[in-house]
């Protein structure tokens, strides 16, 4: 199965980019969005001088359990930058969010509760809500985060929008918002 298929099939339609979009980054974008696929995975993140942006991971479930997961993190890791990623807000209802939280929780990552992330899909056009998650090996702070968290969304997922979409993302500051006062961490408790 085709790279892309596995993502598609895995994540919800409202996270997902186009292939041509995702395509294209990999060929326009090589200096900073890459893949990293095997029969077993698909990692799709982006990398800056500061920071690693993991825009798509997926472990086959055949391959679930084998610490796949943990090294391609590790991997990342090894380069001693933050790494931040998108997750969907737990729902009980969905074991898989909270299977995910547990992974990322159990790796290191923290919940950048002041930050707030509403982002309208281009494919189905209603708002969703996701949270930031991030490690940072050298302590770095939520503001940061947001600071990378901004550029990722300019550099990555608003890039040639109007092309592939046949319109534009909302912009930057009306998705990301920083609220200081936001003390709810949905990793604790889990």
């Amino acid at each position: 199965m085709h790279w892309y298929e596995k993502l598609n099939e895995y994540f919800p339609i409202q996270e997902m980019k186009s292939k041509e979009h995702m395509e294209t980054l990999l060929r326009e974008r090589n200096d900073i969005y890459h893949k990293d696929e095997s029969a077993k995975h698909v990692l799709m993140y982006a990398e800056t001088d500061n920071f690693i942006f993991i825009d798509y991971l997926f472990v086959s479930s055949e391959a679930r359990g084998e610490g796949l997961g943990r090294k391609l993190l590790q991997q990342l890791k090894d380069k001693k930058k933050p790494i931040i990623l998108e997750v969907e807000p737990l729902d009980y209802d969905d074991t898989d969010t909270e299977k995910r939280l547990r992974f990322y929780k159990r790796e290191g990552f923290e919940h950048a509760t002041s930050i707030g992330y509403r982002r309208r899909s281009l494919a189905t056009n209603k708002v969703n809500a996701m949270e930031i998650l991030y490690w940072a090996p050298n302590n770095e702070s939520e503001a940061v985060i947001f600071d990378a968290m901004k550029k990722t969304y300019e550099m990555i997922h608003t890039y040639k929008d109007r092309t592939f979409y046949g319109d534009r993302y909302d912009p930057v500051d009306d998705v990301l918002k920083r609220d200081k006062n936001n003390d709810r961490n949905m990793l604790e408790g889990l």
